[in-house]
């Protein structure tokens, strides 16, 4: 990686330039003229969602940030001869997204291992972290089959950050690349959540005897025998463990939960309890009530975890639904026209890094974030810990 990156990089963002390191460069070393890491940063940092964005806002930075960036001159004029769209497009196509993704990944994950560290919590929370899939659904008519470019992340559901995604591809599905998804993770004393797609015998043992961790997994009937043995125990003689009420996003919400030790009684690696959880909804507005039960398994048993534990768990967990969201509203991935190669996946991998930064420097909103480094294009190199020119 040049000399410039490690320089921007080595600020705020301690490390990263390391990370980042691991992606190889996919141009002939021959015609490498710029270095491409510190000026996507600081183009996603300031909302760009396309590559047209990203050189628009090479193009208009002033001369103080794209010194700062480590921008070529022209060794005549010795003005500043930033990178069109051109080239971005086309290494962005061409990059390994797996291994850029890994680096991200990996790289937000010792990022908040570090940051819990110099906080000194004697006794803090265990980490929960949330495994879901999204498509992302503009990428859809640039393939053969109209199915859109697909995408497998893991969150950290504390601070809501990707810690890693993986590609799911035609020839594979979500439950393969859960494995690799993981795999690069210190995931030592956490707790994985995942929908019912994943309560998968392998997933259990690899979690618990291979990455040390703890799960909750969501059962449903595409495990029938296992669905059947959780749903038939005596959960009207077992009581409530465990209520919350919770008011918004225009509705209001009555859970309780109930936990059974079924350790010796359950045909699922390594698990220690049943849960039920029951949901009572309905609009602020009002309206019906509408009842949904979930149940669930887990490896953590009564001494790890408490009920108010595990119920504030499975219900965080859909935070990463909220984070797609984000991702579709304030970068507009959805909407995306990037179909080409390894661009859909490199991209949302800089969305990630992005939202990563803005959410650990403390940005309460990312669009406010967006918003305010696209305002003045040297707030996005204090954020990055370089100073301009």
């Amino acid at each position: 990686m040049p000399a410039s990156d490690r320089a921007l990089l080595s600020g705020q963002c301690p490390g990263l330039a390391e990370y980042l390191a691991w992606v190889p460069d996919p141009r002939n070393r021959r015609g490498v003229r710029h270095s491409l890491t510190s000026l996507l940063m600081a183009a996603v940092l300031a909302g760009a969602t396309s590559f047209t964005a990203v050189g628009e806002w090479v193009a208009d930075a002033p001369p103080q940030v794209l010194a700062a960036l480590g921008v070529r001159r022209d060794p005549l004029t010795r003005r500043f001869v930033p990178p069109d769209e051109a080239t971005i497009r086309r290494v962005l196509e061409a990059v390994d997204a797996d291994r850029l993704d890994a680096a991200v990944g990996s790289w937000l994950d010792a990022r908040l291992h570090a940051a819990g560290q110099a906080a000194g919590h004697g006794r803090r929370r265990r980490r929960a972290v949330a495994v879901d899939g999204k498509a992302v659904r503009g990428t859809r008519h640039a393939s053969a089959d109209g199915q859109p470019v697909h995408l497998l992340a893991a969150l950290d559901q504390r601070c809501g950050v990707v810690l890693g995604p993986v590609r799911v591809d035609g020839k594979t599905n979500e439950i393969t690349r859960f494995a690799p998804l993981l795999e690069p993770l210190d995931l030592a004393g956490c707790v994985i959540t995942a929908d019912a797609l994943h309560t998968q015998r392998e997933h259990a043992e690899f979690l618990v005897t291979g990455k040390r961790a703890h799960y909750i997994l969501v059962v449903k009937k595409n495990q029938p025998g296992l669905y059947a043995q959780v749903k038939n125990l005596p959960w009207r003689h077992i009581p409530v463990a465990s209520r919350q009420h919770n008011r918004g996003h225009g509705r209001q919400e009555h859970c309780t939960l109930k936990a059974a030790a079924v350790a010796a009684g359950l045909a699922f690696p390594h698990a220690a309890q049943a849960i039920c959880l029951t949901r009572q909804i309905r609009p602020l507005d009002g309206g019906r009530w509408r009842t949904v039960t979930v149940y669930a398994i887990t490896s953590l048993d009564a001494h790890q975890a408490t009920p108010a534990q595990l119920a504030a768990w499975i219900r965080d967990h859909w935070q990463i639904e909220a984070l797609h969201h984000l991702r579709d509203v304030s970068y507009g991935e959805d909407a995306s026209q990037i179909r080409t190669g390894s661009g859909p996946q490199a991209m949302a991998a800089l969305r990630n890094l992005a939202i990563g930064i803005l959410k650990t420097a403390g940005h309460a909103s990312v669009a406010a974030a967006c918003r305010h480094h696209a305002r003045d294009a040297t707030r996005t190199l204090e954020t990055l810990g370089l100073r301009p020119a």
